[in-house]
């Protein structure tokens, strides 16, 4: 009696996967650092857009009114405008697009804030803002032909005065206590704290891999004398070491304040650097590397570092918010970023200043907000790394 086989199907072997697709899969199943890198990734856009997108798109969105000063968000004022001296006008018309996101743009318009008008004749009288103790209280009047910038029939210039003259505005976040816009100064302070982080990252990798590298490959002597430069830097607070760079420079400014945070925080680097050439250097491919007579440097540099990366990029994430958090204390205490450029731990001193007002309690909560919630994405987002550089975690399939 014959029998039937079934056919078995042959097993198809599961298509081999390169190590960083695992890494990948773990980090996108990881909502909290995916969280953190969306909010990374909209603060980097804001900073490299810069001023195209600022509502006050004017050098350090330095542009202020006395009058509207220490105000709530919310805000809407209405401004006149008139036009600048030749003089100022053509320095605003030499800006072009690229220099405009790189330094901003002069105001076009010579701008006041006004509580109303009516016109009188050939005339404009300004109402001055009633609520503002800044104000003298007294109007003010000006000749329709001054404001429009060119003289003409009274119905024209009074029809042009009110379609292109006067406009509203509105400041979102309210104002600072020199009138400025708070929303501007806070998306351009993206651009310091993650210039300022990147610069620290990039010169602690740097200088920390170096001698980390040549003190777990070389050993001896060599290990001990820079061990022991690591353990005395180590022990010196960051923010007095930041300090005492600043007074070698004997500058202080966005360039130096880079510079030295970035020289502080290279002690990690190298000890994670270090600890891991002393376990790789006596691995087989090393070995197999010397008897093929490959140079140290190419050795260290090809086949050494690379195999740290998942490490190194973990503690540079770590890094970058240290370096966000050190440069905001250093710009409260005054020793950081100065005047006008906004960084946030500045505009956190401003809004300290005038804690016991509403306008002290937005100035301050707001930049301290960015400055947590930015901190707090890139260490969402450095735990997500550490578990997706883990062999352990498990893959959703």
């Amino acid at each position: 009696m014959a029998t039937a086989v079934s056919a078995i199907p042959p097993v198809t072997a599961a298509a081999a996967r390169p190590p960083g697709y695992y890494v990948r899969q773990r980090l996108w199943q990881n909502r909290p650092a995916v969280a953190g890198l969306a909010f990374i990734a909209l603060c980097a856009l804001v900073a490299l857009l810069g001023y195209w997108v600022l509502p006050d798109n004017s050098p350090n969105a330095n542009h202020g009114f006395v009058q509207i000063q220490k105000e709530s968000p919310g805000l809407r004022v209405l401004l006149l405008r008139q036009p600048l001296p030749d003089s100022a006008r053509l320095g605003a018309a030499a800006d072009n697009i690229f220099t405009t996101w790189l330094r901003g743009r002069e105001p076009e318009w010579q701008e006041t804030p006004v509580g109303g008008y009516e016109f009188a004749g050939d005339s404009i009288i300004l109402k001055p803002l009633g609520q503002h103790s800044a104000e003298a209280g007294r109007q003010r009047r000006l000749a329709l032909a001054t404001v429009a910038g060119h003289p003409g029939p009274r119905a024209d210039l009074q029809r042009e005065i009110r379609q292109s003259r006067l406009l509203t505005r509105t400041y979102a976040l309210g104002t600072d206590k020199a009138g400025r816009d708070e929303l501007s100064r806070l998306l351009l302070g993206t651009r310091i704290s993650l210039g300022i982080g990147l610069v620290a990252v990039l010169i602690s990798l740097a200088l920390g891999m170096a001698v980390g590298a040549v003190a777990g490959y070389f050993g001896g002597w060599v290990d001990s004398v820079l061990l022991g430069l690591m353990t005395v830097v180590w022990s010196i607070p960051g923010i007095m070491l930041v300090i005492a760079i600043s007074l070698a420079l004997d500058s202080k400014g966005v360039w130096v304040s880079f510079v030295a945070v970035g020289l502080t925080m290279w002690v990690d680097v190298a000890r994670v650097v270090r600890g891991q050439m002393l376990s790789l250097r006596s691995a087989t491919f090393v070995e197999a590397g010397r008897v093929l007579g490959l140079p140290t440097s190419r050795l260290i540099a090809r086949h050494l570092l690379p195999n740290m990366r998942g490490p190194l990029i973990v503690l540079a994430t770590s890094n970058f918010a240290s370096a966000i958090l050190l440069e905001a204390g250093l710009s409260f205490l005054g020793l950081g970023v100065q005047p006008p450029a906004p960084s946030w731990g500045l505009m956190v001193k401003e809004g300290y200043d005038l804690l016991g007002t509403q306008a002290g309690l937005w100035g301050t909560l707001l930049p301290g907000l960015a400055i947590s919630l930015l901190v707090l994405s890139f260490n969402l987002l450095g735990n997500g790394l550490r578990d997706a550089y883990d062999p352990k975690t498990p893959v959703a399939v």
